[in-house]
């Protein structure tokens, strides 16, 4: 039941649900996630943390970079079940497509992060 909790409490906050659908599209680091949101840093990284105790998301060190991105949920079915889900869901909502379709094609590396 714990772990049940953990996965639903990390995807009840409206931008950890925007991260996943970004990082849907592709892997991304803390700064492009950022651009996107128009976040600080740090609330991304807080955002990023509990998504990744939740089994959500996994990152992996590339040189300076750290990229995130969804995991594939082999260590939680109830991850599993929703990043699926996810997937599926929220086409159709005005502020997700705005973010998926316009702005994220739009952010590149190199302009947006000092690293």
């Amino acid at each position: 039941m714990e772990h049940f909790i953990q996965v639903m409490k990390a995807l009840s906050d409206s931008n950890r649900v925007k991260i996943v659908k970004i990082l849907q599209e592709r892997s991304l680091c803390v700064c492009e996630i950022q651009e996107a949101l128009e976040l600080a840093q740090p609330a991304v990284s807080r955002h990023l943390k509990q998504l990744e105790r939740a089994g959500l998301v996994t990152y992996q060190k590339e040189g300076l970079w750290v990229n995130y991105r969804l995991t594939d949920g082999s260590a939680s079915r109830y991850a599993a079940c929703l990043l699926g889900n996810l997937r599926h869901w929220m086409a159709e909502d005005r502020e997700i497509h705005e973010l998926l379709k316009e702005k994220l094609p739009k952010i590149k590396r190199g302009a947006v992060c000092k690293g």
